[in-house]
Formats: C-alpha cells, sequence, structure tokens
C-alpha cells in the first residue's frame, strides 16, 4: 500500500511541477486567506504557510527517529491549548495539508498514522517549475497590496535571504502566542488516502 501511494504521490507532484506558475489573481485570494484566518500573522508567519507548500515537509527531517521523538514530545506536552481545526490546507494550490495534533490527542487518527503520512509526504516531494526566491517576491508584491507595511525592513530582507537559501523559518513569536500551533504537513493526496476518512468520521 506503501509503494503505491509514493508512485501515485510522484505522479501527481510531476504533474504539479510541470504546472506551476504564479497566478496572480490565485495568490492574492490565498494571502488573503491567511491574514483573514490568522490576523496576527507576521510576514515571517506568511512565509511559512507559502513555504510549507511549496517546499513540502522535507526540510524537517533529517533524523527519523529524532522527528519521532518530538512528535511524541509535543503531543505529550500540548495539554488543550491546541484547538480549532484538525486540517487545513495551506499556500495557493492546497498541495499540502496542515494536519492538527489535536487530530491525534482526540483519538482520530494514531500517532504512528500521522508519522507515516508526514515521512511519505517528505519522500514523495518533487522540486517545483518556479524556485522558491521567485514566488516569494511574487508573494511580498501582493502583501503589499493586501495589507501595506507588514513586515519591517529588517524582517523583509532577513526573509529574502532565506528564499533564496530555500531556508525554513518559524513561526513569530505574535503568531505562537495566539493560536498555539501543533501540526504536521501532509501532501493532499496522501492526506485523503490515509487520514482524513478517519478525521470526518
Amino acid at each position: 500500500m506503501k509503494h503505491i501511494i509514493l508512485i501515485i504521490i510522484t505522479l501527481l507532484s510531476a504533474v504539479e511541477m510541470n504546472a506551476q506558475t504564479i497566478d496572480r489573481a490565485t495568490l492574492r485570494q490565498a494571502v488573503e486567506r491567511q491574514l483573514a484566518s490568522y490576523p496576527e500573522s507576521t510576514l515571517q508567519d506568511v512565509y511559512k504557510a507559502f513555504y510549507q507548500e511549496h517546499l513540502g515537509p522535507e526540510h524537517m527531517i533529517d533524523d527519523t527517529a529524532a522527528v519521532r521523538q518530538y512528535l511524541d514530545y509535543e503531543l505529550s506536552t500540548m495539554g488543550d491549548e491546541c484547538g480549532g481545526f484538525y486540517y487545513e490546507a495551506i499556500g495557493v494550490e492546497g498541495n499540502y495539508v496542515r494536519v492538527s495534533l489535536k487530530s491525534v490527542t482526540d483519538g482520530l487518527i494514531s500517532a504512528d498514522e500521522l508519522m507515516q503520512a508526514f515521512l511519505d509526504s517528505a519522500a514523495a516531494r518533487q522540486e517545483p517549475a518556479v524556485d522558491w526566491a521567485t514566488k516569494w517576491d511574487a508573494i511580498v508584491a501582493v502583501v503589499d497590496e493586501v495589507k501595506p507595511g507588514l513586515g519591517s525592513a529588517s524582517e523583509r530582507e532577513m526573509l529574502r535571504e532565506a528564499s533564496v537559501k530555500k531556508q525554513a523559518v518559524h513561526h513569530s513569536q505574535a503568531y505562537n502566542e495566539a493560536y498555539r500551533p501543533h501540526y504536521r504537513i501532509v501532501h493532499r493526496t496522501i492526506f485523503e488516502m490515509l487520514l482524513k476518512p478517519s478525521i470526518d468520521k
């Protein structure tokens, strides 16, 4: 089953890679959705949301054992502070889904299932046709139209440098305090096949 899923995701990712262009209207809708859903978002949080969809969870996985250990730690320490969604699509195309750890603590899926979906998503990722720095420049241009003044000059420079290096960033302190995020990134197709039926049950 796992190998079938990986084959499907690889084929779908290849289609996404070849088809991906910067659609300004769709991009604007995605930026507006991010800022409306999370009004405490800084420019750094906008970067993180779109970076996660563009590059998937691969950057988070250097040591599988450590990844699982941190998942278990997070599950054991987050308490009841993780509210809101069980899952939500992110970015422009919605190719990745944030799956809240609340879905595990509420008994809808197991930690093992979430961990496997997360790892499979990283293994199946393909490099998008549009490079991240180019896409981030387009996102910033749209942010300047939707919410002028978001992000200081130093923050903008830091994020521009990060985009060139394809570096991930953390959520801002303001975002963490407002929303207490606890989630993992899963490719949409893997999510719909392995996790969504149980969460929506």
